[in-house]
């Protein structure tokens, strides 16, 4: 009855698992995405996106509006569907009754994090950027003449579970924003650790940022991504919390949809919408249409599809799991609670890239930790979000390269 129940909810919801099960490397390859050409023949597990296709309603919705020739600058119409669209999102998922009026489009969400550096941080001042962080929030300060105040997360354990976990360095974040930094990137569920803030950590976030007027960069693109705990919108937990915040979202990772740019701002801030107005609006005209009609779509139609792919990577992440604690017991690793990115610390066993040793050894792409931070020497960000054998072949190479050179 229950697996009878479990294909009917897949064919409701155009999501295959049978046939993302045997998706082949040559078959990924073959649709050409960065993730799978930039280094032929080997197994792409360094860009963060899903391998998965996409959800039928959105490749409906796409392409009626190819049929339709809806694929000129942005209407103001459009705009509004993605506003409500992403409300509807924020409400049902999280239990956040936000009003559409302020959320506003963007191509995607670094186009917002370059906003709220130029004209909430400015030239000769400074962010603070947890580490290990997703690279451009290292990167891109520097276009704007704004210093990165890199501080590395801690490891510690779970005093109810006691398992390893990532934990703020709130001494050092309050010692930066002391010593006069008045800027904080917030990135939860964080790439690339998984690692879901607690109602407890947000709210010790929220009373230091307030105590020294620190504003927050919010990127919550992953929050659909949680596989322990709930995720909390920072801008719920309190007043303060909703004014400090600039929050930026997309259904991008969730629903597979990066190169059509359409992600949302949320402006829980009132003079940051006088500021929008007056200087940042260009950027929705900026924002593609087919993008506003697929988001649009994904948010009010997709949840089905997005529940199966979400069941998909849970899998998977209980394959890294088991692979971890026996055949790499050796490497560090946290387990992920939210996003589909694990972190791994290679030093251990003696590599200081491992990037470049898995490229070369084992035909595996991963992404070079050293561009996450200094925090990063060693280690290297794995995408999970893959076909299931792909990344037990993915597993295997790795395992095999390091057994071979006698490191496990």
């Amino acid at each position: 009855m229950l697996e009878r129940m479990e294909k009917q909810n897949r064919i409701f919801s155009g999501f295959d698992a049978d046939a993302i099960d045997r998706t082949t490397a040559a078959d990924l390859a073959e649709v050409g995405s960065d993730k799978w050409t930039r280094y032929p023949g080997c197994i792409g597990a360094f860009i963060a996106e899903m391998d998965y296709g996409l959800a039928p309603c959105i490749q409906q919705a796409i392409d009626s509006a190819c049929d339709h020739c809806k694929l000129g600058y942005i209407p103001e119409p459009w705009k509004r569907r993605v506003a409500e669209a992403c409300a509807g999102w924020q409400k049902s998922h999280y239990g956040w009754d936000v009003d559409p009026d302020i959320i506003r489009v963007v191509p995607d969400v670094l186009e917002a994090y370059e906003i709220f550096l130029r004209e909430l941080v400015g030239a000769g001042n400074a962010v603070v950027v947890p580490t290990p962080a997703y690279m451009p929030f290292l990167s891109v300060p520097k276009l704007y003449d704004v210093d990165v105040i890199e501080i590395e997360m801690l490891q510690g354990t779970d005093e109810t579970t006691g398992e390893r976990e990532w934990l703020f360095d709130f001494d050092a974040i309050e010692h930066a924003f002391a010593a006069g930094c008045h800027a904080f990137v917030l990135c939860n569920p964080h790439n690339p650790i998984g690692k879901v803030l607690t109602l407890a950590e947000e709210q010790r976030l929220c009373e230091l940022a307030e105590r020294y007027d620190v504003r927050i960069f919010n990127d919550e693109i992953h929050a659909p991504f949680v596989f322990e705990g709930r995720h909390i919108p920072y801008p719920t937990i309190s007043k303060a919390a909703a004014r400090q915040s600039m929050t930026a979202t997309s259904a991008s990772k969730s629903f597979n949809i990066p190169g059509t740019k359409c992600a949302q701002v949320l402006l829980t801030n009132p003079a940051d919408r006088e500021m929008w107005a007056e200087r940042a609006e260009w950027s929705e005209h900026q924002t593609a249409t087919i993008g506003a009609i697929a988001t649009t779509t994904a948010y009010n139609e997709g949840d089905p599809w997005f529940q199966d792919a979400l069941s998909y990577v849970r899998r998977n992440l209980g394959l890294f799991d088991e692979q971890m604690s026996t055949r790499f017991s050796g490497v560090g690793y946290i387990r992920p609670r939210g996003t589909y990115i694990a972190w791994l610390d290679f030093g251990p066993l003696g590599i200081d890239d491992p990037a470049a040793y898995f490229l070369e050894k084992a035909k595996v792409a991963l992404t070079d930790g050293r561009s996450c931070g200094r925090a990063g020497a060693g280690c290297a960000r794995v995408n999970m979000a893959m076909p299931y054998p792909l990344l037990e072949d993915c597993l295997n190479r790795m395992h095999d390269a390091l057994q071979a050179d006698g490191l496990l």
